[in-house]
């Protein structure tokens, strides 16, 4: 309800039932009619017309629109006294004031006080109140809420004060509506992920307060906070910030010695620039460090950027460039520059050493709705070779044991249409950190139209030979660079740069023989261009080749053939019978056989012979003893991109089969109705061919490759064979003789390999739960390149707070803890055998895990390791103990043994506000250059 003055409130209180007083209304109704009766207003005069006295103009041409002039509206004759020069008296209150409650609404004239009781609420401008009882006082302009008691005594509705985004949840309130000053006891108000818990808080606007002896803390139990900042003296400036005088942290209400003389807390809803604390420790070869400190700017809301450093007391130092970006609806990504200046020992000693390394990272995505047409993506990760390696900084661990860095930066486009045309431009980067080798194309264009079916009927589908010849063109253009570790980002690195294109137009169609089988056939024409070729001359001084590159345009063309036949054989074993339920109903095999030739006609007119030189300096390219030397055969090709033009002539026919293994067995649900549908084996596939044109070892591998799941789909394993049918002689070389002929098996056995992986979990924990919510640490191995998963262990950059944070925090609290205790394991095993040439041995085999559990809900255990079959020593190991201490989190990693032996012990506050209120303590690993 909506009033301007108290008297003329129509409250709930005219509907109780009161005692009345026949007289005093008979006496106040004679009093109204009489006053009615004789009483008088000012009149206002009727309306009058005006006369117009018609405007006389000197100009002869008179214009029609001033002879008829628009009848002007009677004016009304006024009163004087309605432009008193007296200004009127300002309203009693400013603002329109809404009030409701439960029980009663009552105002006392003779004291101008409203009373609200029982779930009273006030409205007045920006200002909402609700409280058990509300008392305004017009005389004063003073409002007072406070809660009630109930039947029990329980002091509950206590009153909410809200102004704009401003809560406060007092015990009392005392609200002058004029000054919109306020005097709030015990009151509880969340300023930016904080609570100010205040005795007596002086409200001074609707900006500014002023608080005495406050609690800040950060705590979800406001009534007993574990910890809490002691505020004796502070003024807040609500979503701007909070400056303190004396102020010292408390934990459990035992005051410590950590505080300050004075503090100053920002406090904003949108992102703010300022320091980042660095965490500090000791290294045996470095001395003292600080790390990860530094600044961090709030450019605006779609870019950020932190600067941060380390440096160590013997002089070695490095810095980091952290940027996120994202704007929502077109794109989002991340820039991260490393750079570290690394000193061992001291300078004069024998094991001094210095090196700097580095490490350049950029990922961007671009959301599919910004352009459907065009889409640009990166994924950039390279630098120093042994970056990961020698990187002092504790976010690298996890990825120090990676063997290659690689980068992509593409941008594609299609262009809609029939047929569609569609290009790309590519640029990658590939490096092995072993052997410091680099790959780069700067860049690779592909370009590619669409099929095109000449003959296809415009209506229908595309059936048989003719209606289904269709043919394509695509184009292939690189810049390759090879280079090394210490040539990178240097001139050097591309004086051998390699440039080429290719040029593709595959012609296929396929159609059905004897309704089962599936035929295919193609063509394909082939047309690379080059602009290096080479030139090789026999120097038979030296018995060598020389070799000369040849800087020009130059291209060769190549064509081929090929068919295949294929189709499906289903297979179907049952094992139920009338009145019977077995364990296995029934197992299907599926057998997908495929026969494919190929043709490759012989291109040796690109092959041509070295130039020979005599012993006297001469040309002697008669020799014919020299001619026939196969070492002076070659072609002008040979280190061009996309490979060399076939010699000899190919007629080769490919065999493969796949099989896929299923089984219906009985269902342990009872009410169902169906058998449930097991996969035995996912694929089981081998392969081999034979080479009509050649002239001896025709025959090539058997290959041999499958993989299954069990077990719920929780153990995956893959497995894989080459079978050799060919035997060795005694220097361990393939003989055109088949192994069975020599006294030996069918096939000889080259090589093989199996891995497996487990995954499972439980006590509430889902199955796969670890790979669907990949956590922070996850996320940063992937930048640097590592696993999807936490085999060698995981980030150590403990300050950064957790998405997992919270994840209990709708859990009601249990007095019993709960038997199943949440848990999940991974294991992978992977084993490599190698026998190419009788060397009989296991080249490779390990056994890896990693596992997480939590002994209780505020306890959790991680470990990660493995054991090398093949060597008789462990795998990367580390160890790892959190514990969950509400508002704080605390977190130990340990590596006990091996090159990177270290630990790293952290506490601190989960909350972001607070984050550099902690304590970190580490031993790092020695570093070895």
């Amino acid at each position: 309800m909506a009033i301007q003055k108290p008297s003329h409130t129509f409250t709930k209180i005219h509907l109780k039932a009161l005692r009345t007083n026949n007289f005093k209304i008979l006496f106040a109704l004679s009093f109204t009619v009489f006053i009615n009766t004789f009483s008088f207003a000012q009149d206002i005069q009727k309306k009058q017309d005006k006369v117009i006295k018609p405007t006389v103009k000197d100009s002869v041409v008179i214009n029609a629109k001033d002879l008829i002039k628009p009848e002007r509206p009677s004016e009304k004759a006024q009163d004087s006294t309605s432009t008193d020069s007296i200004k009127p008296k300002k309203e009693l209150l400013e603002h329109i004031v809404k009030y409701r409650a439960t029980d009663y609404t009552s105002f006392n004239q003779k004291k101008q006080k409203l009373y609200l009781y029982n779930n009273a609420e006030i409205d007045y401008g920006d200002i909402n109140i609700k409280s058990g009882s509300i008392v305004i006082d017009y005389s004063t302009n003073t409002v007072y809420a406070k809660g009630i008691l109930d039947s029990v005594g329980v002091y509950s509705q206590a009153p909410v004060f809200t102004q704009g985004s401003n809560v406060v949840e007092p015990d009392s309130i005392v609200f002058n509506t004029k000054s919109e000053k306020a005097l709030i006891y015990n009151s509880k108000t969340e300023q930016s992920g904080g609570t100010v818990i205040a005795q007596i808080t002086k409200k001074e606007n609707d900006s500014v307060y002023f608080i005495h002896r406050g609690k800040y803390t950060t705590a979800e139990d406001l009534e007993d906070p574990e910890y809490y900042i002691l505020l004796r003296k502070a003024k807040v400036v609500p979503g701007k910030k909070i400056v303190t005088g004396l102020a010292n942290l408390f934990i459990y209400d035992v005051p410590t010695p950590i505080g300050l003389p004075f503090g100053f807390f920002p406090q904003s809803e949108k992102q703010t620039s300022g320091v980042l604390i660095p965490s500090f420790g000791e290294q045996n070869d470095r001395g003292y460090f600080l790390q990860n400190g530094g600044y961090y700017f709030a450019i605006n809301d779609y870019v950020d950027l932190a600067v941060l450093g380390d440096y160590y007391t013997n002089g070695s130092y490095g810095f980091r460039l952290e940027n996120t970006y994202s704007k929502r609806y077109k794109f989002r990504g991340n820039v991260g520059f490393r750079y570290e200046n690394l000193i061992t020992s001291e300078r004069g000693f024998p094991d001094y050493g210095k090196s700097t390394v580095y490490n350049l990272r950029w990922s961007h995505s671009q959301d599919s709705k910004a352009n459907p047409s065009s889409k640009f993506s990166a994924s950039v990760n390279l630098g120093s070779s042994n970056y990961y390696r020698t990187s002092t900084n504790q976010v690298n661990l996890a990825n120090r044991y990676n063997n290659t860095l690689s980068s992509s930066v593409s941008y594609s486009k299609t262009f809609e249409g029939e047929p569609s045309v569609n290009y790309s431009v590519t640029a990658t980067h590939s490096q092995n950190t072993n052997t410091e080798q680099i790959n780069m194309t700067l860049p690779t264009f592909q370009g590619n139209v669409s099929r095109i079916f000449p003959f296809a009927p415009k209506n229908g589908s595309k059936k048989g030979i003719i209606q289904n010849i269709n043919f394509q063109y695509s184009v292939r253009g690189e810049n390759r660079i090879q280079t090394t570790d210490s040539l990178f980002f240097k001139k050097e690195m591309f004086d051998d740069a390699k440039a080429g294109f290719q040029h593709s137009i595959p012609i296929s169609t396929n159609f059905k023989v004897f309704k089962h089988f599936s035929l295919s056939t193609s063509a394909n024409f082939n047309e690379v261009w080059t602009f290096k070729t080479i030139n090789k001359v026999y120097d038979n001084l030296t018995d060598d080749l020389t070799t000369e590159t040849v800087n020009g345009f130059d291209a060769f063309r190549t064509y081929s053939f090929s068919t295949s036949l294929g189709t499906t054989v289903y297979g179907m074993f049952n094992f139920k019978k009338d009145g019977e339920n077995p364990k296995i109903h029934a197992i299907r095999h599926v057998i997908r056989p495929s026969i494919s030739y190929n043709i490759n006609p012989a291109f040796d007119k690109y092959y041509e012979t070295a130039e020979v030189i005599n012993a006297d300096g001469l040309t002697a390219g008669d020799l014919e003893i020299l001619q026939n030397d196969r070492r002076l055969e070659y072609s002008r090709f040979e280190q061009g991109l996309f490979g060399v033009p076939g010699k000899n002539f190919s007629s080769s026919m490919g065999i493969s089969i796949a099989n896929n293994f299923e089984a219906k067995v009985r269902d342990k649900d009872s009410t169902a109705t169906e058998p449930k549908k097991v996969i035995l084996l996912n694929n089981l596939n081998f392969s081999t061919s034979y080479n009509f044109a050649g002239d001896s070892l025709q025959w090539s591998p058997v290959r041999m490759s499958g993989g299954t799941q069990l077990f719920d789909n929780k153990l995956s394993v893959n497995f894989g064979a080459t079978l050799d049918p060919y035997a060795l002689d005694n220097n361990n070389r393939r003989i055109n003789k088949f192994n069975i002929n020599n006294g030996g098996s069918l096939f000889r056995l080259t090589s093989a390999n199996m891995t497996m992986s487990y995954s499972l979990s439980g006590g509430g924990k889902k199955d796969g739960d670890a790979n669907q919510d990949k956590g922070r640490a996850r996320q940063e191995n992937l930048r640097g390149g590592g696993r999807d998963d936490d085999l060698f262990g995981v980030s150590e950059d403990f300050s950064k707070p957790n998405k997992d944070d919270d994840k209990n925090k709708d859990e009601e609290p249990s007095v019993f803890y709960n038997f199943k205790i949440p848990w999940d394991l991974r294991l992978a095993y992977a084993v490599n055998y190698a026998n190419a040439t009788r060397q009989n041995e296991i080249s490779s085999h390990s056994l890896m895990f990693s596992g997480n559990i939590e002994l209780s809900p505020k306890w959790s255990v991680g470990a990660s390791s493995g054991y090398d079959l093949k060597r008789q020593g462990f795998t990367p190991t580390q160890l790892r103990f959190g514990r969950d201490l509400l508002s704080w989190k605390m977190d130990f990693s340990w590596t006990p043994f091996g090159p990177y032996k270290s630990w790293n012990f952290f506490i601190g506050i989960k909350s972001s506000i607070l984050k550099d209120l902690k304590y970190e303590k580490r031993r790092q690993p020695d570093q070895r250059l």
